[in-house]
């Protein structure tokens, strides 16, 4: 097998046969730290494999980041089937370069940035089509309020723009400064998005008490 395009044509199958994505908590989708933690170096060893055209390598690597890929997605566009849609592509998107990665980096921090590029140019798509109909006034007359002990709706029902920095500083761990560059806006609006996000996360988790 050459390069991304026969791993990305390896990756086609496996993201067919693995069906549904799976419901995920915090602290799933095997986030990795320490150079030396074996599952790290077990990490390491598959996508050398994968590089080399390994399908069953490729699987392993599928399984192990797209809890945290998809939950990533889905925090960003709130809809369960753009999510796996965003995912798999992300997913596409990165076997098809992993000839070029550094497989001394860890893998999960690239795959964030990926799938965050992606899930953002939905939600941009998505504003753009709300503002030329009545869908956004609708979506907002009917939306439910956040259950009390539910964190996941309190941080779904947060305006797009609020939600998005939450998630990509305090889900995917992203930097101000990296946030700021991702989206294209002044690192200023950044940190007032994230701000008025975060009071509002607050005042729901007093209510919540």
């Amino acid at each position: 097998m050459e390069g991304g395009i026969a791993l990305a044509e390896a990756s086609a199958g496996t993201l067919r046969q693995v069906g549904a994505p799976p419901r995920v908590t915090a602290g799933e989708g095997g986030l990795l730290h320490s150079p030396r933690d074996p599952r790290r170096l077990r990490e390491r060893a598959l996508v050398r494999a994968a590089q080399r055209g390994d399908a069953a390598a490729l699987e392993a690597l599928f399984r192990l980041h797209w809890p945290a890929v998809y939950r990533a997605a889905w925090f960003i566009v709130r809809d369960d089937q753009a999510a796996e849609d965003i995912a798999q592509e992300a997913f596409l998107a990165a076997v098809a370069a992993l000839d070029r990665f550094d497989r001394r980096r860890p893998l999960a921090p690239w795959l964030r940035t990926i799938v965050a590029r992606r899930a953002i140019d939905a939600v941009r798509a998505r504003s753009l089509r709300r503002e030329v109909g009545a869908e956004a006034l609708a979506t907002a007359a009917h939306e439910d309020p956040p259950d009390p002990g539910d964190l996941t709706a309190a941080l779904a029902v947060l305006p797009d723009p609020q939600r998005v920095v939450v998630v990509l500083r305090h889900v995917l761990g992203l930097t101000p400064g990296e946030i700021a560059a991702l989206l294209e806006l002044p690192r200023g609006t950044v940190n007032s998005r994230l701000r008025r996000g975060l009071d509002a996360l607050e005042s729901w988790a007093r209510e919540a008490r």
